[in-house]
């Protein structure tokens, strides 16, 4: 189960590149710099697009990292281009999927300390399914809401990315 469901975690991040492509595109045609969208919120209070795809990366990376007994990759977060913005989504997917599904075993037996929760454990299963998913794809959809919100043309396929459909 965990290396399938972090499989589809990164599947997921990868649609960012597409987005990003749509991004520049929608700034090429209209005759704006593509930053604003980056440096894009859809309130005050919240973070920006930039924050949203490192924090999505930091979960897709963390994720196979934790549950196959490692510690996640450190990123720093310099992002401020697309190009960035690539790269970093580039170094999160090489590590996850460099975590082969035997590297899984034992992943519900192990306990997941978190930075933001001093003094508690989290057990593996827990972890995939409480912190990692959901925090995935809520920065994920934050991102696909601020670029959706600023004009650019991406859909619910955009967002779900390929389908891998079967023969009837």
């Amino acid at each position: 189960m965990y290396h399938q469901v972090v499989s589809e975690l990164i599947r997921s991040l990868k649609t960012v590149e597409i987005w990003l492509d749509k991004a520049e595109q929608h700034a090429d045609v209209k005759r704006f710099d593509v930053g604003v969208l980056l440096t894009s919120r859809l309130a005050p209070d919240m973070h920006d697009f930039i924050y949203q795809v490192q924090s999505a990366c930091d979960y897709v990376k963390a994720a196979p990292a934790w549950l196959s007994g490692q510690t996640p990759p450190s990123h720093e977060d310099t992002e401020q281009s697309i190009a960035d913005l690539r790269a970093r989504i580039r170094k999160t997917i090489d590590f996850a999927e460099s975590v082969n599904e035997a590297q899984y075993t034992g992943a519900s037996k192990r306990k997941v300390k978190l930075s933001w929760a001093p003094g508690k454990v989290i057990g593996g299963e827990n972890y995939l399914l409480q912190i990692a998913v959901p925090n995935t794809y809520f920065h994920l959809a934050m991102a696909y809401a601020i670029l959706r919100h600023n004009g650019v043309e991406v859909g619910k396929k955009d967002f779900l990315g390929p389908i891998d459909w079967v023969n009837v």
